[in-house]
């Protein structure tokens, strides 16, 4: 049976049809769901996109964290199913409190947009299961509040429980404590992080390099691990 991953379109989304596209290629069927429903529409995995919600007022993911939709999403990262917040996605589930820390103004206060090389730090999650641990990728970053910051207790727990997703390699582009560019929840079936997985499925993307030759597929695997991750539960 094919996997069914929601993806969540809340007012100035602006890349949930891309990440609609990841899952696809990924082998899995997206289905489009509203904020303002409360129907998952019986979805195996959710994604909350990227974007600019509600504009980013109070707080970037503050408002969309309070939407009628949240509630169901609390419910079904409660029930272990996979939940992936990318950028905006990730502010809305720490903010949520679906995973701890959260995101301020990157350090420089300008708005990044680059190819970030990633460390995969757990590779146990329901989003990470197809990657080495230790392994470096590739995933484009664009955002304007992406520093990662949480106080000396929590950060000593993500680092103790191995908890810290990914972890920048090469710069920390934005300021983020400890390089940290993704967190995982204890269970593993949350996961967020500042990067756009969604924007490296497809060959003839990605950094332009000799080594690289555009193939920019490393965001794949993680719509790929969720589909293992649904799958086993299956069987």
């Amino acid at each position: 049976m094919t996997t069914r991953i929601g993806v969540i379109t809340f007012p100035g989304s602006l890349d949930d049809r891309d990440a609609q596209r990841a899952v696809r290629l990924a082998g899995a069927e997206p289905v489009a769901l509203w904020h303002g429903s409360h129907d998952l529409q019986g979805v195996d995995a959710l994604v909350l996109p990227g974007g600019f919600s509600y504009g980013d007022y109070l707080r970037s993911g503050a408002i969309a964290a309070l939407s009628p939709i949240m509630s169901e999403v609390k419910d079904a990262a409660a029930s272990g199913m996979p939940v992936l917040g990318i950028c905006n996605g990730f502010q809305m589930l720490v903010e949520a409190h679906l995973l701890p820390g959260g995101l301020i103004r990157n350090d420089l206060q300008n708005f990044i947009r680059r190819d970030q090389r990633l460390v995969v730090e757990n590779a146990d999650t329901a989003w990470t299961n197809g990657f080495e641990q230790g392994a470096e990728i590739t995933i484009p970053l664009k955002n304007g509040e992406g520093g990662y910051i949480a106080d000396a207790a929590t950060l000593e727990r993500l680092e103790g429980e191995g908890l810290v997703a990914f972890r920048y390699a090469g710069v920390n582009p934005n300021g983020s404590l400890n390089d940290i560019a993704g967190v995982t929840n204890e269970r593993g079936n949350v996961v967020g992080l500042m990067p756009h997985p969604e924007h490296a499925t497809e060959p003839g993307f990605g950094p332009d390099t000799a080594a690289a030759m555009r193939s920019g597929v490393d965001g794949l695997t993680f719509f790929e691990s969720a589909i293992a991750a649904v799958t086993r539960v299956a069987a």
